[in-house]
């Protein structure tokens, strides 16, 4: 094909992602086309000449990656999808129709979406996760292509990937920027100052091209530069017109999100030149390698405890987390720069080559854990739980993405005593339970925590372990076994008068109010929710049944969301549990009230009422009372 054939044919391939954008959205009745034709150009020359994908085998590891963090633009995805020859222009226009894959933004139901974009500012550091299993864990040649949008790059978490790619020198990864100058409102913060955005990532430590968006040639010869650099990251700037190629449309505002009627489509695909079925044969890689070998494994030899020694159960998490390495050569470990308290820093000494310091970049991160899972690798991802909080929508998203990763918050509540209220973990619990199909592990001893986090790394979903700062007792035996969904009853005997449910530092709390409370002659059942999402309601029904409906709840959390309200669903009649049918149900949620201060554990855990002496008083307000009252 000589060049101006080629020339020709990129053309006509981005005329046709162009009408194919807008027919999708016109029989949709919304969607984003105009953001897609201004990225049209760029799409067509990767997809016929640099992009190396076997669309047969989505799972082949030599495939290169794109992702479309401008989400929005799901419709050029799937118009690139149809010249491709793997959806069909009936498929296509499907697009935001209930049940179809063709979502109004990409998720992974599609085989060659590895994650939901969407939420802007997330395709990058997801990349940097990506790249980092390429170069470091895969040790292939492919690469991670991401198509973001201009107004994106005013979100933090973009230059948190631009750091982080520098760092680990990801000249695997190629950003391309579609600076079509026009956000949702109004004009970008840049508009087309492609050199204000060069400057800034070669200030990051990238190589920064600035391209017309729309002149194939250029485009051709930056991605070309892009494959060929071997120590650095490269960004593509790409200058744009948001509704490319149609008069009406072409660099005009109010258009962001908004479909054309039908007879304004036929107008403006008849100004692109028609309806065009070009199909691309995609090339496949040329590399044919396997992923490099990250160990070989060993048999699980998790840590033991002695009982009634103590150990704070984030030492556990560290513990169990090395001996999981030996075990699975595809755990891998990150840290947000907290090594030394979270004690990830023991994997990243045991096993170097699989930990990656993601100093104090929270958002990064979770990304990083997000894309890294992509590749089958199973990420375990630590910081102190207050400042996940920072990563909320990257979890969140996370969720969308249908993501396994493995998130692990030290530092919980108001035992961590001194630090204050900045470094306490108080809304965490209530936070993960919100999130779609995630698992919640609140362990309250360091046997209990081993089996926890061997446990974790094949549980599909969002996997959150919440660990104590303090040192706690050792109350379970090494041989105990703990299923994720269950609970312990670790106190019981046929005249409870009253059951006390408690996890991690609150558990042990409980323990001394129930010696407290026996010394008196009042007996009653204490239950360890160590699995706070899914919640054991079977056991907790069957104590309120048995205990004539009298409930303690005790947590350092907030009142809201946490273990009280995991407790009180198990009564709501939802589809995970039978409808209750015991005794009338009289339930006291223990949970810290107040915005704390410093102190002592014990004085904070005292100040909020959440300690032994603040269950007495609770235990004794419901069996003083005549059942029924």
């Amino acid at each position: 094909m000589t060049t101006q054939e080629q020339l020709h044919q990129w053309h006509e391939l981005g005329q046709q992602l162009r009408v194919d954008s807008i027919r999708a959205t016109t029989v949709a009745g919304s969607g984003h086309p105009t953001s897609s034709m201004s990225a049209a150009d760029l799409m067509a020359v990767l997809l016929a000449k640099h992009f190396r994908y076997d669309f047969d085998n989505p799972a082949n590891p030599n495939n290169d990656r794109l992702i479309l963090s401008k989400g929005h633009a799901a419709p050029l995805l799937y118009s690139m999808y149809k010249a491709a020859g793997v959806i069909s222009d009936e498929e296509l226009r499907s697009l935001r129709q209930f049940g179809s894959r063709l979502e109004g933004h990409p998720t992974p139901v599609l085989p060659w979406v590895d994650v939901a974009t969407g939420s802007l500012g997330q395709g990058l550091p997801i990349g940097v996760g990506v790249a980092l299993a390429g170069k470091y864990l895969d040790q292939l040649p492919y690469h991670v292509w991401v198509l973001l949008g201009d107004s994106e790059t005013a979100e933090g978490s973009v230059w948190e990937a631009f750091d982080h790619a520098a760092h680990y020198t990801l000249d695997n990864l190629i950003a391309i920027i579609d600076v079509n100058r026009l956000g949702q409102r109004g004009q970008t913060e840049l508009g087309w100052n492609t050199q204000a955005y060069a400057n800034r990532a070669r200030a990051f430590g990238w190589q920064a091209i600035e391209i017309d968006g729309h002149n194939l040639t250029e485009i051709d010869q930056a991605f070309s530069a892009a494959l060929t650099v071997n120590d650095r990251p490269t960004v593509i700037i790409a200058r744009t017109k948001k509704g490319k190629g149609v008069a009406s449309l072409e660099d005009l505002g109010g258009w962001h999100g908004k479909a054309l009627s039908p007879d304004d489509e036929k107008q403006v695909i008849a100004e692109l030149g028609g309806e065009r079925q070009i199909t691309i044969q995609v090339d496949t890689p040329e590399e044919q390698g396997q992923p490099a070998s990250t160990g070989n494994p060993q048999p699980l030899q998790l840590p033991t405890y002695d009982k009634g020694a103590k150990v704070a159960t984030r030492r556990a998490y560290g513990d169990a987390l090395v001996a999981l390495g030996a075990a699975k050569p595809d755990v891998i470990a990150l840290d947000a720069e907290v090594s030394n308290s979270t004690y990830a820093e023991d994997f990243a000494e045991a096993y170097p080559e699989r930990y990656f310091e993601m100093y104090i970049a929270e958002q990064q991160m979770v990304a990083a854990a997000v894309g890294l899972q992509v590749r089958k690798y199973k990420p375990f991802a630590s910081t102190f739980a207050a400042f996940l909080t920072r990563a909320y929508d990257f979890v969140r998203m996370a969720a969308v993405s249908r993501a396994n990763i493995k998130l692990v918050g030290s530092h919980a509540g108001v035992s961590i005593g001194q630090d204050g209220p900045s470094q306490m973990a108080l809304e965490d619990l209530a936070a993960f339970r919100a999130v779609w199909s995630s698992t919640i592990l609140y362990p309250s001893d360091a046997n209990q925590t081993a089996k926890l986090v061997a446990q974790m790394s094949d549980r599909d979903g969002i996997v959150y372990l919440r660990t104590t700062r303090e040192k706690t007792p050792v109350i379970y035996g090494a041989n105990e076994e703990f299923s994720i969904g269950g609970s312990k009853i670790i106190r019981s005997s046929d005249r409870d008068q009253a059951t006390v449910i408690g996890a991690g530092i609150t558990l042990h709390e409980a323990l001394k109010a129930y010696d407290r409370l026996r010394n008196e002659g009042i007996m009653v059942r204490v239950i360890d929710a160590y699995c706070v999402k899914p919640i054991d309601g079977q056991t907790i029904q069957q104590a309120a049944r048995d205990t004539k409906g009298n409930l303690v709840v005790v947590e350092d959390h907030w009142i809201e969301g946490g273990l009280g309200a995991a407790v009180l669903d198990v009564f709501a009649g939802t589809s995970n549990t039978p409808i209750y049918d015991g005794p009338q149900l009289r339930l006291i949620k223990l949970a810290v009230r107040d915005m704390p201060g410093s102190g002592t554990p014990e004085e904070l855990l005292h100040a909020a009422k959440i300690d032994a002496d603040a269950i007495v008083e609770a235990v004794k307000s419901q069996v003083r009372q005549p059942v029924g009252v």
